[in-house]
């Protein structure tokens, strides 16, 4: 009995260890992540080889543009709760959760259009190859979402979707 009480004491002292080893390594990888000032725009930077001027000019876009940003979020976040409110415990779509639906779709184009104007503002402050290029991935990632499933809900993809 004693020297299983050994083992047993030894296994869990050495998971002490190894728990308190791995938790004091952890902390420290996320102190250096945390401490380091990159901004969201650096791979932007990287990516189209763009002047600390032209970044700059970029930065002003981008700080002016996330008070919209988030306001616009706030608004389709609210309208995505009355949706459920009016569908929660409904059998069927009823006037009202269409009529929220209809809300919500309009803010999200609203939103994507708000995207695509200051997509297309940055693009502007930018080298003009390196602005089409960015203007054409920020438009395929703005509307790719439709893109990528409303193929597969016509016949276009080799099945139907019938209503």
């Amino acid at each position: 009995m004693n020297r299983s009480l050994v083992i047993l004491l030894g296994a869990l002292v050495l998971c002490a260890v190894l728990l308190s080893g791995s938790y004091a390594v952890s902390r420290r990888v996320c102190q250096n992540c945390m401490s380091k000032s990159v901004s969201d725009l650096d791979w932007l930077q990287q990516e189209f080889h763009l002047s600390d001027a032209e970044m700059a000019r970029i930065q002003k876009l981008h700080e002016g543009y996330l008070p919209k940003c988030a306001e616009m979020c706030a608004k389709i976040a609210a309208k995505k709760s009355e949706l459920e409110t009016a569908l929660n415990g409904s059998t069927n779509v009823n006037p009202v959760a269409q009529q929220k639906l209809a809300e919500l779709a309009a803010l999200r184009a609203q939103c994507q259009a708000q995207m695509l104007q200051h997509f297309t503002e940055v693009s502007q402050t930018m080298p003009p190859e390196q602005g089409r290029r960015y203007l054409a991935e920020m438009q395929r990632l703005t509307l790719g979402f439709h893109e990528q499933t409303e193929p597969s809900m016509s016949g276009s993809a080799g099945h139907e979707h019938h209503h």
